[in-house]
């Protein structure tokens, strides 16, 4: 890892009338936690960064994606060991919280969560992810896709690789962003978890986002990227309302 680093969250409320994504930092051995909106940087031993996408409406998606990002970023902080140890513990206990919150209020019957957590040690970066939430690698002025998509999405895509269905109708299909894993507070069907450090390279760029980032294509949000280095996250946001109304 690069002995410095700048880490900075931003969000817009999107289409919806609430805002039902969480996102959280945690210096371990270092400053403490940073809520959404904040930004800061440093050399603590590790950086935690998670992201969470709430669903189940106005209350259940903020209820769902807000105690699974607590949750996960107290689980990781206070446990000990092999890191993808830490990192699979800390995601069930961010199921285990929405379990909890269920079980308080049955209204909130339905809710679940995405979460993409990445954690940046000296070493590299490794990573724990349920549902379509991408972690985004941008490197040379490319964009890679570090993290499994548990949406209908790529098991579409595959379909049209091997001449089942056309390349269209992979990318019309009603279902395409069906989630085929989510935090639901039940038994997680799907989990990218990394077996091994990804090391980083001077300038390098880790994008933890949730699905609304896909408004853009890979290739555009490269070109963003790249032209908006001094922007960061602010210009990002900016060329996704863009490319919204455009559509609109």
């Amino acid at each position: 890892m690069p002995r410095g680093y700048s880490y900075a969250a931003s969000a817009i409320q999107g289409a919806r009338d609430n805002q039902e994504d969480a996102c959280q930092f945690a210096e371990v051995g270092g400053a403490g936690t940073v809520p959404l909106g904040r930004s800061g940087g440093g050399h603590a031993s590790t950086l935690l960064a998670v992201l969470a996408d709430g669903m189940g409406g106005h209350a259940g998606g903020a209820e769902a994606s807000g105690a699974a990002c607590a949750a996960f970023v107290a689980a990781y902080t206070d446990s000990a060991g092999p890191l993808a140890g830490r990192l699979g513990g800390a995601l069930d206990a961010a199921n285990r919280a929405i379990a909890a919150a269920l079980a308080r209020d049955r209204a909130l019957d339905g809710m679940g969560s995405t979460l993409v957590a990445a954690a940046f040690t000296p070493g590299g970066v490794a990573w724990v992810s349920v549902g379509d939430s991408p972690l985004l690698l941008f490197r040379d002025s490319r964009l890679y896709q570090l993290n499994e998509d548990h949406s209908l999405a790529p098991v579409l895509d595959g379909l049209a690789a091997r001449g089942e269905i056309s390349a269209e109708a992979a990318a019309a299909h009603p279902r395409r962003h069906h989630l085929r894993a989510a935090l639901t507070g039940g038994i997680i069907d799907l989990v990218d978890l990394s077996q091994s450090l990804l090391p980083l390279r001077e300038g390098d760029w880790l994008l933890l986002a949730s699905d609304g980032i896909e408004t853009l294509s890979h290739g555009e949000l490269a070109d963003v990227m790249a032209a908006c280095a001094a922007g960061g996250v602010e210009a990002m946001v900016g060329a996704v309302i863009m490319a919204k109304r455009k559509m609109e």
